[in-house]
C-alpha cells in the first residue's frame, strides 16, 4: 500500500482540516506533530513513504535529503512556493512537487505584525506575565503610544502595504524602502520614499517585509541595527535571515532595541536558545500565515494534489519535467 507521511502538524489540526477518507481508503497514513532533530533523523524517518505532504518551509529538503529517499515520488507542499526546498535537486531525482494556493492579501501576517508592533509598544506580554504571576502594574514599564510615531517598512508589498494602512488608521508616520522600491511607488501607498539608512535613523519602528534572497540576506547587519533609535521596535514576521543574528542579540541583550519576532533562524527554536532569555522582545512561534482559513485551504488542496497523483493527473506541480522519471507507484 502507498505510504504517505503528514509532516510538520506541530499544532495537531491537519486532522480536523481537511476530508482524509478517501485518502485513508486507498493509502496508510502517518502523521507527524514533531520536528526531526537532523537531517539523518529526516532521512530514517522517511525513507519508507512514497508521498510527503509538508507545510511550507518546516521541514527543509536539501538535496542531501532528497537523494536519501529513494521511494519518494511527490512531495505536496503547501503555499505556492517552496523556498526551503531544492526544486532542482528534486526534478533532477524525479521527485514531483504540487503546490497549493495560499492567502494572496497578506492579511493574516500583516495583522499579526501589527500584534507584534503594539504589544512591544505597551509592554502586553509583560502585563500578561504579571497578573497571571500575581501582580499587576510592578515592574511593567511605561508603554509609549503610536500615534505621531514613524514606522519604517522595508519592503513594500503586498504585506508591507497593507500594515502601511493599518499603521496610517493609527495615525503613524510611514517610510518605505526596499532595493528595488521607487519614490512614486511609495507615494501610491501613501508612504515616504527614504533610503535605507535614514528609514533606520528616523522610524520609531520598523518591519520587515521582504523576501530571502541571496541579495536580501542580512540585510540588517550590525552597522544596520546601530543607526535605529535607542528603544525602537523591530517587527520580523517575514524571515529570520533577513537579519543577522548575533548582531540582534546583542542588540536586545544591550537594550538597545525590542525586538518582536515570529520568524527565528532554527525553528522550532531550541529551548536553549539565548532569545528566549533575552530581555526587551515579544516572540511568537511563526504564526504569520496559520490561520484556521489559510491551514483549511493549504490541507485541503494539498489532499486534492495527491489524489489527483495517485489517479495519474498531476495537478498544481511546479516541476512537471519530473514527472516519469521514477517508476510509477504501484
Amino acid at each position: 500500500m502507498v505510504k504517505i507521511a503528514i509532516l510538520d502538524d506541530w499544532q495537531d489540526v491537519a486532522r480536523g482540516l481537511a476530508d482524509w477518507q478517501r485518502l485513508q481508503a486507498r493509502a496508510e497514513l502517518t502523521f507527524f506533530h514533531t520536528a526531526f532533530s537532523s537531517l539523518e533523523e529526516a532521512a530514517e524517518m522517511l525513507a519508507p513513504f512514497d508521498i510527503l505532504l509538508a507545510l511550507r518551509e518546516r521541514t527543509p529538503f536539501p538535496a542531501a535529503l532528497l537523494e536519501r529517499l529513494p521511494q519518494l515520488r511527490l512531495i505536496a507542499m503547501t503555499g505556492p512556493r517552496a523556498g526551503s526546498l531544492d526544486l532542482e535537486a528534486a526534478t533532477r531525482l524525479g521527485i514531483a512537487v504540487a503546490t497549493t494556493e495560499s492567502d494572496r492579501s497578506g492579511a493574516a501576517t500583516a495583522e499579526l505584525a501589527l500584534g507584534l508592533l503594539i504589544a512591544a509598544a505597551r509592554h502586553l506580554t509583560a502585563g500578561d506575565h504579571n497578573l497571571r504571576s500575581g501582580r499587576f502594574q510592578e515592574g511593567v514599564g511605561l508603554g509609549r503610544g503610536l500615534a505621531g510615531k514613524t514606522l519604517g517598512i522595508i519592503g513594500l508589498g503586498r504585506i508591507g502595504s497593507r500594515l502601511a494602512r493599518y499603521a496610517q488608521a493609527l495615525e503613524m508616520r510611514t517610510l518605505a524602502w526596499s532595493p528595488h522600491l521607487t519614490p512614486e511607488r511609495a507615494e501610491a501607498a501613501q508612504c515616504t520614499y527614504a533610503s535605507k539608512e535614514a528609514l533606520l535613523a528616523q522610524s520609531d519602528a520598523v518591519s520587515l517585509h521582504l523576501v530571502l534572497s541571496p541579495r536580501t540576506r542580512h540585510i540588517l547587519g550590525r552597522a544596520e541595527l546601530g543607526l535605529l533609535k535607542p528603544g525602537a521596535i523591530l517587527v520580523n514576521t517575514a524571515r529570520a535571515d533577513l537579519i543577522e543574528e548575533e548582531a540582534l542579540l546583542q542588540a536586545v541583550q544591550e537594550r538597545r532595541l525590542i525586538a518582536a519576532l515570529d520568524v527565528f533562524h532554527r525553528e522550532p527554536l531550541p529551548p536553549d536558545h539565548p532569545l528566549r532569555r533575552a530581555p526587551n522582545t515579544v516572540l511568537t512561534p511563526h504564526l504569520g500565515f496559520v490561520t484556521e482559513d489559510i491551514m483549511r485551504l493549504f490541507y485541503t488542496q494539498a489532499v486534492e494534489n495527491i489524489e489527483a497523483f495517485l489517479d495519474g493527473r498531476p495537478q498544481r506541480i511546479a516541476n512537471p519535467e519530473a514527472l516519469g522519471k521514477r517508476p510509477p507507484l504501484s
